[in-house]
């Protein structure tokens, strides 16, 4: 009786995935009203997928990528990255937003399982704004890690730097 009931508990509480935002509140966020927002799709190589793994310095597998580019007219203000992984033992899902100069424009979360004990303030995020992918973007270079959530962080700046070098990848690719 006492595993049903903390059986039940736990699907309960796995069902209730805490959405802090949606892909389409994200984007709107991202981009000013008015811009138009175009969805692009990109099959990465094994040697794209090998590349981007050196670059960002980051194990990952994903070799399907959608990015979202924004544009007001005909000018580019940027691409909107989103990002699934695993903090600890529960997913979080990000947006990156990478400025047409290829640095970190916005960092949003959209979704955050584990407790509300790691989620980063704001000002921790901020740190990664205007950043390239370079040795500073790092837990040991210029980001201060967070007292007592360094997995949130690691996770964060790990897919900070993953968008970041699938960015340089697909740079130039033709969308399919």
């Amino acid at each position: 009786m006492r595993r049903a009931i903390f059986l039940i508990a736990f699907i309960a509480a796995s069902a209730h995935a805490r959405v802090l935002m949606t892909r389409e509140q994200a984007l709107a966020f991202a981009f000013p009203a008015g811009s138009r927002v175009v969805r692009e799709t990109f099959f990465l190589s094994d040697a794209q997928l090998d590349d981007a793994r050196k670059e960002s310095g980051v194990p990952f597998n994903d070799q399907l990528i959608i990015r979202y580019a924004g544009y007001s007219g005909d000018r580019l203000l940027g691409y909107a990255y989103f990002d699934g992984h695993r903090v600890r033992t529960l997913p979080e899902t990000v947006m990156v937003v990478v400025a047409a100069d290829g640095s970190v424009d916005r960092v949003d979360i959209l979704s955050f399982d584990e407790p509300m004990d790691y989620f980063p303030k704001r000002r921790w995020i901020d740190q990664l704004l205007h950043r390239k992918l370079d040795k500073d973007l790092s837990l040991t270079g210029a980001i201060r890690p967070i007292s007592g959530a360094s997995l949130t962080g690691r996770a964060i700046v790990d897919a900070t730097r993953k968008v970041l070098a699938l960015h340089h990848v697909v740079a130039g690719a033709t969308p399919r």
